[in-house]
């Protein structure tokens, strides 16, 4: 078996992880769905689907929709979440220690990336919002890469930041996030106060699951070698 290495790029998941916007995403699937004469998900339906890309999402909520109502329904979903940041609600506020995770790590000499199933603008939103953007130097959205689980953004983020998967920890709160870090080959940690729950997270690869922001870095330093 191959020895662990020490950690140098650390992946963060942004919804449910960084970000708590399952307020505003359940508001806009449910809007996209009205638009469509469709009954609107559940609550509990549409968090299970966070994380991944929004047609992926269309599909898991609706299996029976064809590409064309899927694609109509991800171009109206934007068009709620647009509005709904044109009247400042409902507000998606940053995890309590995500800006003291974040800063800390970037201090210790980690480098730092995003990966997340948003598109790159509602991302870039999100960074320039709580002036986060410095601290990052590999952003993966699904805009250019395969919805998780697929490796496509892990991939990208490892080749962008010259580190190999070994040297590399993701860190979310559902099962893609993990299982998307196991398929290419790096390491996972969950969040507990994210959409999954933990024992998913566990079943699907996470080394361990943290409950709060301050318990992240020692975690990461125990990862060495």
């Amino acid at each position: 078996m191959t020895p662990p290495v020490k950690p140098r790029l650390i992946l963060f998941d942004c919804d449910g992880t960084l970000v708590d916007s399952q307020h505003s995403i359940v508001t806009a699937m449910r809007r996209a769905f009205a638009l469509n004469d469709l009954p609107e998900p559940e609550a509990q339906a549409i968090r299970g689907t966070i994380g991944l890309s929004l047609d992926y999402a269309m599909g898991a909520l609706l299996p029976a929709a064809g590409f064309s109502l899927r694609a109509g329904l991800v171009e109206d979903y934007r068009r709620a979440s647009s509005e709904q940041r044109s009247r400042g609600e409902p507000e998606s506020p940053l995890y309590d220690g995500a800006i003291e995770a974040i800063v800390g790590l970037h201090g210790a000499g980690y480098l730092l990336g995003i990966a997340t199933g948003k598109s790159r603008r509602g991302l870039d939103i999100m960074l320039e919002t709580f002036d986060l953007a410095d601290y990052f130097i590999t952003l993966q959205t699904s805009d250019r890469a395969p919805s998780k689980p697929h490796p496509g953004m892990v991939d990208q983020a490892v080749a962008e930041a010259g580190v190999t998967p070994g040297e590399t920890v993701v860190i979310g709160d559902t099962s893609f996030d993990m299982e998307m870090a196991i398929n290419a080959r790096a390491r996972a940690i969950g969040v507990s106060w994210g959409y999954h729950e933990t024992a998913e997270l566990h079943r699907s690869g996470a080394l361990t699951v943290i409950d709060n922001f301050a318990a992240l870095s020692g975690v990461i330093e125990g990862l060495a070698p």
